[in-house]
């Protein structure tokens, strides 16, 4: 067999020589700080300096002359004892179910009316007004506008035993009558 020799050639290639950079300047050295002195100590507990009073005597209170308030003026009690205006006959004749408002008792409302009256010095309502309501105002309604019809009072009388304006206050509960 016959041997095969090769031959081989070598070749070097030189990379461009790349600028060097120059070299950093020296680090030059900062001067160091100045010297200072450490702060004298402080005393803290310095004792205050004495402190003198001088008390001086009020001036004398001036002399007022007391004057005695007036008496009170007292009202003579009354003759009669002042009364309120009272109902004649049952309140609760003043409102019955044939009284009850018809749409109220069509849609079964039902509620309690809270009242307040003006009596006349003849014993007459002379003004109405609902104080809590029932929730539907064809009840509260119907209750003013009855009370008004066919309440009747013993008028409400004054210190001397005339014959007064008075007021009154109570309550119509409206419930759905049972057949």
């Amino acid at each position: 067999m016959k041997e095969l020799v090769k031959k081989v050639t070598t070749v070097d290639i030189k990379e461009p020589e790349k600028p060097k950079e120059p070299p950093p300047p020296p680090k030059q050295d900062a001067a160091p700080p100045p010297i200072v002195a450490p702060p004298p100590p402080v005393n803290i507990n310095v004792t205050p300096p004495p402190v003198t009073v001088v008390t001086t005597p009020p001036p004398p209170a001036p002399v007022v002359p007391i004057i005695a308030p007036p008496a009170p003026v007292v009202a003579p009690a009354p003759r009669v004892q002042p009364k309120g205006a009272v109902p004649r006959g049952n309140p609760a004749n003043w409102a019955t179910t044939n009284d009850y408002p018809t749409r109220a008792l069509r849609e079964e409302r039902e509620g309690t009316s809270g009242f307040r009256v003006t009596v006349s010095p003849e014993g007459r309502v002379t003004s109405c007004e609902i104080t809590s309501s029932s929730g539907s105002s064809d009840l509260d309604e119907a209750t003013c506008s009855n009370v008004t019809r066919r309440a009747r009072f013993n008028p409400a009388t004054d210190g001397e035993g005339q014959p007064t304006t008075g007021s009154y206050s109570n309550r119509i509960r409206w419930v759905i009558p049972k057949d």
